[in-house]
């Protein structure tokens, strides 16, 4: 269930609109079992996930001269937390389609920061916490470690495009052999507001998506994107 945590920083309107890009084969697969994937951290393409900016590593190496393990915990402790990436925008971005789809066959959920703290009170197992990421300068610019879960809420400025919200969990006490990541219970109605298809996608595959959503039971309103709309001159 979610967590709040007042050391991580969190939008403060719960209004605030997310937005999911996704393919068609996961999407299906979120809807067939009801459950939300969260991706092992250290799984991601950026190899800096959940690791420390040079000025913060120099501090965690001094304070780990005398005690190793304090610094196998934060090398371990990457497989055992599990996040889902989301992005924070009022409109549908164009980069998010180009960078989380293929083919012109994807979809983006919509929802807001509220319906996801709704949607994840139905998973009673693991405790989800949701943090907004911080993009920094990893070269000069610190993280603390004071909270177990800022590494992987700071990411390089590179990144800044992605404007990236995440439902983060450590997974650490219940000792499982996690793959790839994990799937959590969680409130399909209350996740998905609105779902949008690529924009560069034909009519039968929106035919189809509006079919399979129907076919699973659930009534969501379903639009094309419009950033492929005609113009108007």
């Amino acid at each position: 269930m979610f967590v709040n945590d007042k050391n991580i920083k969190i939008p403060e309107d719960p209004n605030t609109i997310v937005w999911k890009y996704l393919d068609l084969s996961k999407f299906v697969d979120l809807l067939l079992y009801k459950k939300l994937f969260l991706s092992r951290s250290d799984k991601f393409e950026d190899q800096y996930e959940g690791t420390f900016s040079e000025p913060t590593f120099e501090e965690i190496r001094k304070l780990s001269i005398n005690n190793p393990e304090f610094l196998d915990y934060y090398k371990s402790h990457r497989e055992n937390v599990v996040i889902s990436s989301w992005h924070i925008n009022e409109y549908e971005s164009f980069a998010m389609w180009q960078i989380f789809t293929q083919k012109s066959e994807g979809l983006a959920i919509q929802s807001t920061l509220g319906r996801i703290q709704e949607a994840l009170k139905l998973d009673t197992t693991y405790n989800q916490h949701i943090g907004e990421v911080n993009y920094i300068d990893y070269k000069k610019e610190y993280i603390p470690f004071d909270n177990a879960f800022f590494p992987f809420l700071f990411k390089r400025k590179s990144f800044q495009y992605e404007r990236e919200i995440r439902i983060i969990s450590d997974v650490t006490e219940f000792e499982l052999k996690i793959d790839n990541g994990l799937k959590i219970d969680v409130d399909i109605n209350q996740l998905i507001e609105k779902i949008y298809i690529h924009p560069k996608s034909e009519n039968w595959y929106k035919n189809l998506v509006i079919e399979l959503v129907h076919r699973l039971g659930f009534d969501f309103t379903i639009e094309k994107s419009d950033l492929e709309s005609d113009i108007l001159i």
